[in-house]
C-alpha cells in the first residue's frame, strides 16, 4: 500500500484509539490545532471547487471528521474530569477568547450552538434533501437528452460515456450528503449533552474527591467546559458552512470568489444606487459621517472603475476572437477532424425539422434509440450511432440515408399527411400517388379527412414518422453487414469472453484472426442470421476451424449448428415450411460448374442455364406471392452458398436453405420445383 493510505488507515485507527486510551494534555492541544487546521482547509476547497462533484469525496470526509471531533470530545472530557486540566489550547479559550468570564463564554457557546444548529445545519440538512430527491428524479430525462444527443451527433461516444457516468456520481453524491449533514446535526445535540456533563460532574468531582469549595469547583470546572465547547464547536461551524456551501453550489466555470465578485458586482449602476443610500443615511440620521462617507465613497469608485474597465474590454475583443478563430481554423486538428465518416447518417430537409424537434412534438430520437436496441436484440449486433442532421442541398419534405458516407436510400415525407397502402386492387381513395420507400409498394399520401374511409376499405395506414422509421430499420438491417468490421468483432468477442473465456481463446488469435471471424459473422448478417447466439457460433469455429479457414465453408457450418435458430426463423411456431425444391438437374449442374482455385472456389455456369435458373425462381416466387406466401429455396448443402451466390443480385430477399439447416421434426410441403426449363 502505499504511504498515503496508510497514512489514513493509522489516522482512523487513532480516532478510534481517542475513544479508548487516555491522551496527555500536551498532545491533546496538538490534535485541537489539527482539528482546527483540517476544519479550515475543507471549508477553503469548498469554496474553491466549480461543482459538487469535485468534492466527491466530501460526505465519507464529513463521517471522518465528526468521528474524529467526537473522539477529541470523549478525550477532554476524560481529562477535565479526571485531572482538572485539558490543555493550553482549552485553556486559553476559557480565559483569553471569553475573558475569564464564565456567562459570557455560555453565552458564547449558546450562540455558536443555536447558529450551527438551527441556522447553517437545518438548512443545509433540507437543500441535501431537496437535492437528493430531484437529483434522482431527473435522472431518467438527463439519461434520454443524453441519448437524443448521442443520436443527433453532437456527442461521440466517449462524452455520452462521460455525462452518464457524471449523472450517475451526482445521484450518489446528492443521496449520500443527505445523509451526512445528520452527522453534523447529531454532533452539535452530543456536544450539548457533553458540556452539561462536564458542567454537573465536573463541579461534583471538584468538590466531592478534589475538595474544592464549591464556588471555585463551580468557576474552575465551568470555564473549562465553556472552553472545551468553544474549542469544539470552532471546527464544526467551519465544516457546517462547508457543508452548507456544497450542497448549494451550482455547476459553474469559477470558484466561489468569483462568482460572488462576478455576479454581485455584475450591475455597476446598483452601486451608485447603494452608495447614495448609505450616503444619505448618513446624512438623514445621527450617525457620523465620517463612517457612511467612506463606504458611499468606497461604492462609487468601484462602480466607476468598474464602468470604465467593461467599456475598455469591447475594443480588443473581435480581433482577439478573429485571430483565435483563424488559428483553429489553420490547425492540423481541425482538418483532421473532417475526414471521419460516420457508420450511419439521416439527413433531412428544414420541412422535416418538427419531425425531430421535440419541441415541435417530434420524437424521432427516441424512435432510433428504440431502433438501435431491437435490432440488437434481433441481429446480436451493436448498431453504431445514427447521425441525424439537416441539410439545405435537399428539397424541404426530401431525406436520405447513408451508410459510410454512401447514399443508401432516399425518401420523401409530407408531414400533414398519411401514406396508405391498398391491400388489394382498390384504388378508390383520393391521394397522392407515391411509393412505399422500405419495401417499394405502391401508396398513396392522404390527408386526416380520408384517413378513416382509408382503414375501413383494409388500407394500412401509418404515419410520417412510422414511415421513415420504418426504412431506417430495414435499411440497417439489410445493410448489417456492412456495419460489422473488426473493431466490433473484437468488441462482440471480448464481451464474449467475460462468460466463456476458455471458448474465445480456442478460437482467436489462434486458429482464426478477428478478421476472419469477422468474414464468418458478416456473410451470416448478409443472409439475415442473426449472430447474437455467439457462444454457439464460436463453438462451431472452434470445431472447424482447425480444418479450414475458408470464410464461406466456416459460414456453412455455422448456419447447420443454428438451425434450430434457422427453422424458428422461418418456420414459426406453424412447425410446416412451403419451401421451392431445387431439382437434381439443377444440383448437378451447380455442382458440375464450381471450379476450385488456390484462392477459393467459384461458380461458373453458362449464362444461358443461369438465365433459365433465374426465370424459374422468378416465376415459382410470383406463384407462391399470389397465395400469400413467402418464397423458401431449398436445396442440399453442397450448393446451397452457389444458389445464393446465383439469386442474390436478382432476390436478396428469398432465403436459401440447405436440408441440414432444418430441424428434423419440422414439416416441409414443396410449393415448387426450380428447374432449368
Amino acid at each position: 500500500m502505499a504511504m498515503k493510505d496508510l497514512g489514513v488507515l493509522g489516522a482512523v485507527i487513532m480516532i478510534v484509539a481517542m475513544l479508548i486510551i487516555p491522551l496527555p494534555p500536551w498532545l491533546l492541544s496538538f490534535l485541537i490545532i489539527i482539528n482546527i487546521a483540517i476544519s479550515l482547509m475543507i471549508l477553503l476547497t469548498a469554496m474553491n471547487m466549480q461543482e459538487a462533484l469535485q468534492f466527491s469525496i466530501f460526505p465519507s470526509l464529513l463521517l471522518l471528521t465528526t468521528l474524529f471531533r467526537l473522539g477529541l470530545n470523549v478525550s477532554t472530557t476524560r481529562a477535565i474530569l479526571t485531572e482538572g486540566e485539558a490543555g493550553d489550547v482549552i485553556e486559553t479559550f476559557a480565559t483569553f477568547v471569553i475573558g475569564g468570564n464564565v456567562l459570557v463564554g455560555i453565552v458564547v457557546f449558546i450562540i455558536l450552538i443555536i447558529i450551527q444548529f438551527i441556522v447553517i445545519t437545518k438548512g443545509a440538512e433540507r437543500v441535501s434533501e431537496v437535492a437528493a430527491r430531484f437529483t434522482l428524479d431527473a435522472m431518467p430525462g438527463k439519461q434520454m437528452s443524453i441519448d437524443a444527443d448521442l443520436n443527433a451527433g453532437s456527442l461521440s461516444e466517449q462524452d455520452a460515456r462521460i455525462r452518464r457516468e457524471k449523472v450517475s456520481q451526482e445521484a450518489d453524491f446528492y443521496g449520500a450528503m443527505d445523509g451526512g449533514t445528520k452527522f453534523i446535526k447529531g454532533d452539535a445535540i452530543a456536544s450539548i449533552i457533553m458540556v452539561a456533563i462536564n458542567l454537573l460532574v465536573g463541579m461534583i468531582i471538584g468538590v466531592v474527591q478534589m475538595g474544592m469549595p464549591f464556588p471555585e469547583a463551580a468557576e474552575h470546572f465551568a470555564q473549562l467546559t465553556i472552553g472545551d465547547g468553544i474549542v469544539s464547536q470552532l471546527p464544526a461551524l467551519l465544516i457546517s458552512t462547508a457543508t452548507g456551501i456544497v450542497v448549494t453550489r451550482a455547476t459553474s466555470e469559477g470558484n466561489l470568489g468569483s462568482d460572488i465578485t462576478g455576479q454581485l458586482f455584475a450591475h455597476p449602476k446598483l452601486l451608485y444606487v447603494a452608495a447614495g443610500t448609505i450616503f444619505l443615511l448618513g446624512l438623514a440620521t445621527p450617525i457620523f459621517d465620517l463612517l457612511t462617507i467612506p463606504v458611499a465613497g468606497m461604492l462609487a469608485g468601484s462602480a466607476f472603475f468598474m464602468q470604465r474597465k467593461a467599456a475598455e474590454e469591447p475594443a480588443h475583443l473581435p480581433d482577439q476572437d478573429e485571430e483565435e478563430l483563424a488559428s483553429e481554423l489553420k490547425s492540423p486538428e481541425n482538418v483532421v477532424n473532417l475526414l471521419s465518416i460516420d457508420p450511419i447518417e439521416f439527413e433531412f430537409g428544414y420541412g422535416l425539422i418538427p419531425l425531430v424537434d421535440a419541441g415541435q412534438g417530434g420524437d424521432l430520437l427516441d424512435r432510433v434509440v428504440m431502433i438501435r436496441r431491437q435490432l440488437a436484440i434481433e441481429l446480436g449486433l451493436v448498431i453504431p450511432i445514427v447521425r441525424i442532421r439537416d441539410n439545405i442541398q435537399l428539397q424541404p419534405n426530401e431525406y436520405r440515408l447513408k451508410i459510410k458516407g454512401n447514399e443508401m436510400a432516399r425518401g420523401e415525407l409530407l408531414l400533414d399527411h398519411y401514406l396508405a397502402m391498398s391491400p388489394g386492387e382498390d384504388d378508390s381513395i383520393e391521394g397522392i400517388d407515391t411509393t412505399e420507400p422500405s419495401f417499394g409498394l405502391p401508396a398513396k399520401w392522404i390527408t386526416e379527412r380520408v384517413k378513416e374511409d382509408a382503414e375501413m376499405l383494409g388500407y394500412t395506414v401509418v404515419d410520417p414518422p412510422s414511415v421513415v422509421s420504418t426504412h431506417i430499420t430495414e435499411l440497417i438491417r439489410n445493410n448489417a453487414h456492412e456495419l460489422l468490421g473488426r473493431q466490433e468483432t473484437k468488441q462482440l468477442a471480448d464481451h464474449l469472453k467475460e462468460s466463456y473465456p476458455i471458448l474465445v481463446e480456442e478460437v482467436t488469435p489462434s486458429p482464426l484472426s478477428i478478421g476472419e471471424v469477422q468474414k464468418v459473422l458478416a456473410k451470416l448478417l448478409r443472409e439475415h442470421v442473426s449472430i447474437r447466439n455467439l457462444p454457439v457460433i464460436f463453438e462451431t469455429l472452434a470445431d472447424f476451424g482447425k480444418m479450414t479457414s475458408d470464410p464461406d465453408l466456416l459460414a456453412e457450418y455455422v448456419r447447420q449448428a443454428l438451425a434450430r435458430q434457422l427453422t424458428a426463423q422461418y418456420a414459426g411456431d406453424r412447425r410446416v415450411l412451403h419451401v421451392l425444391t431445387v431439382s437434381g438437374k439443377v444440383e448437378k449442374l451447380i455442382a458440375d460448374s464450381i471450379q476450385q482455385t488456390d484462392h477459393g472456389n467459384y461458380l461458373a455456369i453458362d449464362p444461358a442455364d443461369s438465365q433459365a435458373i433465374l426465370e424459374s425462381v422468378a416465376r415459382e416466387a410470383e406463384r407462391l406471392s399470389l397465395t400469400e406466401q413467402s418464397p423458401v429455396i431449398l436445396c442440399s448443402p453442397a450448393v446451397r452458398m452457389y444458389i445464393r451466390q446465383m439469386t442474390e443480385r436478382y432476390f436478396p430477399h428469398v432465403p436459401v436453405l440447405s436440408y441440414n439447416e432444418l430441424e428434423a421434426s419440422i414439416e416441409i410441403q414443396s410449393a415448387g420445383v426450380v428447374t432449368t426449363e
